[in-house]
């Protein structure tokens, strides 16, 4: 039972979110800084963020030609340059946000590696930075790079050519969520980790909610920032689960690269951290299975990351791999995410993509601008 002060302080809110990543916590601040004296509170079911916040490559998420060029086979060209404006933008405005240092933000180069069956892309960079001049200020975000592939020492074999991003950089995004949490913190929001949700109804006045625990509380307003896990709670979305193994290697002595890069349309990334090598994807080799919402690994799919590590990566490099992970993202028939009204009391924010370390804050302060 609940006492009169637990009553007064910890139960009924203006605004509860679901979900501490990157968006939860950006849209909590949004509305901290829109709406000062309004309560908000966000519920997070694991002790960390759940999903792919804090489990991806670390990359700003900013796209490689080949993914552009897959994106322009179901979108028109205005609807890709305005989905790159909007990592662009939410990228400076987590950088403005929480500075550079605190993200471990750095601009060490982005590259995509072309093999043999990619290398139509090479003909379309400047077709590709046509149609993003006019989100880009003019800039070429895309430019061949070839000199990369012997400097670094791929496998020339495999490798045939490179393409760099001039727009892409690196993070923590352990540092970035910490960041985040700080922020939010300091402007007066509550975060409750351990509290899964189990039912909400909506009512005249808002929406009630039981956690698993058994406790009631109620907000004005009920925003999801759960991603792919949304259709836990909300059935019937556009939004299909696709988990991403990830692994990294042991320490390297005198490792020739750093950076981040692509290949085989953004589905296989990797980049250096701490002279260690982190690799992910290959989610393209068995999407069924990785359509999912529970963590693990895929056997199949992480022997192929070795692979492509000890044969096109590191080809005479010896190494040795240290642990793997997987993080759970959220996709569905179009790459623009979810924000949207759901009905009178409940919002969401939801479907990033494999984008929202890019675009989450973006996203976040749309949410609050077009709602709140």
């Amino acid at each position: 039972m609940l006492s009169i002060w637990e009553k007064e302080s910890f139960i009924n809110y203006h605004y509860i979110i679901i979900g501490s990543g990157i968006v939860g916590l950006n849209v909590a601040i949004c509305l901290k800084q829109k709406h000062p004296n309004k309560s908000v509170l966000i519920l997070e079911s694991g002790l960390l963020p759940t999903g792919a916040s804090t489990k991806n490559a670390g990359f700003a998420c900013m796209g490689s030609p080949t993914e552009l060029l897959e994106d322009l086979q179901n979108q028109n060209e205005n609807e890709v340059a305005k989905l790159f404006e909007l990592r662009i933008k939410g990228l400076q405005r987590t950088k403005n946000l929480l500075g550079v240092q605190n993200i471990g933000y750095f601009q060490n180069g982005s590259y995509e590696l072309l093999e043999k069956q990619n290398l139509h892309a090479l003909e379309k960079v400047d077709y590709l930075n046509q149609i993003l001049k006019n989100v880009t200020g003019n800039t070429n975000v895309f430019t061949i790079n070839n000199a990369i592939i012997e400097q670094n020492k791929f496998n020339k074999n495999s490798i045939v050519a490179a393409i760099q991003n001039n727009l892409e950089g690196e993070l923590h995004t352990g540092m970035l969520v910490k960041a985040l949490l700080q922020k939010a913190q300091s402007l007066g929001v509550e975060v409750k980790t351990g509290a899964t949700l189990t039912t909400y109804n909506c009512v005249n006045n808002g929406v009630e909610l039981v956690l698993q625990t058994q406790l009631q509380l109620f907000a004005n307003k009920l925003i999801f920032c759960t991603n792919a896990f949304t259709n836990n709670l909300i059935p019937g979305l556009d939004i299909n689960a696709g988990r991403g193994q990830v692994l990294i290697t042991k320490p390297l002595a005198n490792l020739p690269f750093k950076g981040i890069y692509h290949m085989g349309c953004g589905y296989y990334y990797f980049r250096e951290f701490n002279n260690c090598v982190l690799f992910g994807g290959g989610r393209n080799l068995d999407f069924v299975t990785e359509n999912t919402t529970e963590f693990g690994s895929n056997q199949t799919i992480l022997q192929n990351l070795k692979t492509i590590l000890q044969e096109t990566i590191l080809p005479n490099t010896p190494h040795q791999i240290d642990y793997s992970w997987s993080g759970i993202m959220a996709f569905g028939q179009t790459k623009m995410p979810i924000v949207q009204q759901h009905n009178q009391h409940i919002y969401l924010c939801v479907r990033m993509g494999g984008m929202g370390v890019a675009i989450g804050s973006q996203v976040a302060w749309q949410l609050v601008h077009d709602y709140f």
